[in-house]
């Protein structure tokens, strides 16, 4: 159950702060491991690679969430997330942040407009890749932030509230305090 929960009213209320995020040179806010299920490892430093995503974070054991399972999905090696999108959320609490499931947390603009599907970013010392793959509030977001909260960040596309889904192109070091921006 959710700790506290915004309404609908509310978080619309609150698009217009999360539209304002940084479009061309951001920040890192949070890099977060999920080791196994239920787990999550806040790091100060993480290393990414191509075919891996974060080391340490249980990307690949994991595999699909499709029914039926089988490999894990080739285009969401990582997941971002605004993090004005999360404070909405979540609250500016950052201990409930890493529930999201999102490896990296970012105080940049993730839009459709600013970070459409092949489009490159630098960030910390590594270069990814978004891709097509939508990223949307599953179930497990509506349990930790609510059902309001799910809906909210599904509903748009636009903005990419939930966030994004990206590969590592070229790996490196991401740590909290990174500049991240279009490479």
């Amino acid at each position: 159950m959710p700790a506290t929960t915004m309404t609908t009213d509310e978080l619309d209320a609150l698009v217009d702060h999360v539209a304002a995020a940084p479009s061309d040179v951001g920040t890192v806010e949070l890099v977060v491991a999920r080791p196994a299920k239920g787990e999550r490892l806040v790091l100060d430093v993480g290393e990414v690679r191509p075919g891996v995503g974060l080391v340490g974070d249980n990307y690949l054991e994991r595999g699909s969430s499709s029914p039926g399972g089988g490999p894990a999905d080739p285009l969401s090696e990582l997941n971002l997330m605004s993090a004005r999108a999360l404070e909405a959320v979540a609250g500016a609490d950052r201990e409930r942040w890493p529930l999201a499931g999102d490896q990296l947390i970012v105080d940049f603009d993730l839009s459709a407009a600013n970070c459409p599907a092949g489009t490159r970013l630098a960030v910390g010392t590594a270069i990814i890749e978004v891709t097509a793959k939508p990223h949307t509030g599953c179930a497990k977001f509506a349990e930790r932030y609510g059902i309001d909260a799910a809906r909210w960040v599904n509903s748009r596309d636009d903005l990419h509230l939930r966030g994004i889904c990206a590969i590592v192109v070229e790996p490196g070091t991401v740590a909290v305090g990174d500049r991240i921006w279009g490479a």
